[in-house]
């Protein structure tokens, strides 16, 4: 048995019987447990995704405008960039060749599956980065925060926010950047001949160059580069089903028929549709995982549930509109019958038989900013868990230098060659490895802190109904908690 073979056992023995039914009783709890937080406050989600962007477009023009660098909060993330960062990880390889993966791999029915996911898994989300708001702390000109912060400020558990931290950086920062360096090179080689070996080069000096840059030119990157990106895909994606809109029933047929079909059910191929449409639609939308709350908790905002509701809405945004774009175009053009098409190439095929040969080139640049945005979001989940490890008397302040010089070159230099010359499944199977053990870790956690979620957003709501626009959160509301929130006076 080799390493492949041996992770692939592991990881099937992990999703199916242990992880897959914990993600999702944990999303029904959490769903029900916040009177169904994701479906009753999507305007309110919508409205301050809006309003945070037009502040983010305003404080920008006023930076253009202004000649004094030194005034430290232009250089606070608003909830608007913060959004951007966790959808560039969340919008990249999963949507396009994550979910050709899936189709080919469980068929139709695994799209059902991933939106199951993204329904409740969304309520998962607002609670893991509403508690990441909560328990952030301050740092240097920003804030930062995620799980092995709320781990140890809430459950002072330090053995467990170090082995969470361990995972991410493993995870975000090294294997998915893997993921990414992947895709592109293949996407790169189909559209254009380009060799993995230079393209690969290319993507490491690129990737390096931003990410010694800090959180706030990855924030700037990504606000610029996500909007392009999504936008310009999904118009891409409207046109096509526009086009085929008389299959478009069809397709739902098919989806949700092979997601609960007899031959599925009969034959036990049932339990590997729901196996691999859960696995794909964690690493599309990341909901649960302990990712999206690290820049989550970077956002300056009045209320801790503020940036929980933007985060939840991350989840609807990937996996309900991008992925179900991708998997209506695949589905439309009966390719995923073909055993020879994997991955990107089979999106890239999908594409070329409804626009003809610009298909795979669209993809191609298509994936380069979709991937190459969540490389530089990965790092950061990486940079943020590694400063709470080295956060320590045993750390002098040049060993903590080096420690994350050498990460910066390892996630995006060492981790994107890597990537670029491995294989398909070996890239894959390493991710759902360490996500399956990242993804308990976090659930064990807000699972036990949940309970400060509720009562966070039974404030914010009491708020609302008195009519104040804005909720605002001060830590001697948590009386039990007031020394421990630092950010909140």
């Amino acid at each position: 048995m080799d390493l492949n073979e041996l992770i692939t056992y592991v990881n099937d023995a992990v999703w199916g019987y242990l992880l897959v039914f914990v993600l999702v009783g944990c999303g029904l709890w959490f769903t029900w447990r916040t009177h169904f937080v994701q479906f009753r406050m999507v305007g309110e989600m919508l409205r301050l995704l809006t309003d945070s962007a037009v502040d983010t477009v305003e404080s920008q023009v006023k930076e253009v405008r202004s000649k004094d660098t030194a005034d430290g909060k232009r250089k606070h993330i608003s909830s608007f960039q913060a959004f951007a960062v966790s959808v560039a990880t969340r919008v990249g390889t999963g949507n396009l060749a994550g979910v050709a993966s899936a189709i080919a791999i469980g068929g139709p029915g695994a799209v059902f599956w991933m939106w199951v996911i993204a329904l409740i898994g969304s309520a998962t989300a607002f609670v893991e980065s509403t508690l990441a708001q909560l328990f952030k702390q301050k740092h240097k000109d920003s804030f930062i925060g995620g799980p092995a912060y709320y781990i140890q400020r809430g459950l002072h558990l330090r053995w467990m926010a170090v082995t969470f931290a361990v995972l991410i950086t493993c995870q975000f920062g090294l294997s998915n950047n893997s993921i990414q360096a992947n895709t592109i090179c293949d996407a790169m080689n189909q559209a254009f001949g380009i060799q993995p070996l230079w393209m690969g080069m290319a993507l490491a000096a690129s990737a390096l160059f931003i990410v010694f840059g800090g959180i706030q030119r990855i924030a700037h990157v990504s606000s610029i580069l996500v909007p392009v990106m999504a936008v310009g895909y999904m118009v891409l994606a409207v046109v096509i089903i526009a086009m085929n809109i008389e299959h478009i029933p069809q397709v739902l047929k098919v989806i949700v028929a092979d997601a609960f079909g007899i031959h599925q059910i009969a034959g036990g191929g049932i339990g590997a549709t729901i196996m691999i449409g859960v696995k794909r639609g964690l690493f599309s939308n990341e909901a649960g995982e302990g990712s999206a709350p690290n820049v989550a908790a970077t956002a300056s905002v009045s209320h801790p549930v503020k940036q929980g509701l933007i985060q939840a809405l991350g989840v609807f945004t990937d996996t309900l509109l991008v992925c179900s774009c991708t998997a209506f175009i695949i589905l439309i053009s009966g390719l995923y019958r073909e055993p020879a098409l994997e991955g990107i190439a089979l999106t890239q095929s999908a594409l070329q038989s409804e626009v003809g040969s610009a298909g795979p080139v669209f993809v191609a640049v298509a994936i380069f900013l979709f991937a190459f945005s969540s490389i530089i979001g990965n790092y950061y989940y990486g940079e943020a868990n590694i400063r709470f490890i080295t956060n320590s008397p045993r750390f002098s302040a040049q060993s903590s230098q080096l420690i994350m010089t050498v990460y910066r070159v390892f996630s995006a230099g060492v981790m994107v060659m890597f990537g670029a010359m491995a294989s398909f499944d070996l890239v894959w199977n390493i991710v759902d490895f360490f996500m399956a053990f990242l993804t308990a870790c976090n659930l064990a956690a807000i699972l036990l802190l949940g309970r400060y979620a509720f009562r966070l957003l039974d404030d914010y709501r009491q708020q609302k109904r008195q009519g104040i626009k804005e909720p605002v959160f001060h830590r001697s509301q948590l009386p039990e908690l007031e020394h421990e929130l630092e950010c909140w006076e």
